[in-house]
């Protein structure tokens, strides 16, 4: 098996299992959108683990590259860009109420059909970005 395939199987294993240590130990899910939001809105709950979660998000790849692991992708866009696609991703999780790691993750595995949607739209328009940016507009 490549690396790139454990890699990968690993880190869904991470995923699944954090989401799933969330829902059992506080009964939260997941969602990284609405754990943002209720931060945004001050509803950081009792002892601030929202705070705690995100911490942790954003020292997975430091502590990957301390251990001697190389992170993938470089982002190789400006930041006004980087911004306004980040307000549209807010603007797109707040009306889909939720985002991947809401329903993708955690609304698929208790079988939400409400997240099959969700997720299939996700899904359905970043394939269809893809498309956009790297055949139609990259043409011109």
């Amino acid at each position: 098996m490549p690396a790139q395939y454990l890699h990968s199987l690993l880190g869904g294993l991470l995923i699944g299992s954090a989401a799933a240590l969330l829902l059992l130990g506080r009964g939260q899910i997941a969602g990284i959108s609405g754990v943002v939001g209720n931060l945004v809105e001050r509803q950081t709950g009792v002892g601030g683990w929202r705070i705690v979660f995100l911490l942790g998000l954003i020292a997975a790849p430091l502590v990957v590259r301390l251990a001697g692991g190389e992170i993938a992708g470089v982002l190789s866009l400006s930041w006004p860009l980087i911004v306004v696609a980040g307000l549209l991703v807010g603007f797109g999780t707040r009306l889909g109420s939720g985002c991947t790691s809401g329903h993708g993750v955690c609304g698929l595995g208790n079988l939400s059909q409400r997240s099959l949607v969700a997720t299939i739209t996700f899904m359905a328009v970043a394939a269809l970005t893809v498309f956009v940016t790297h055949h139609l507009l990259a043409r011109g």
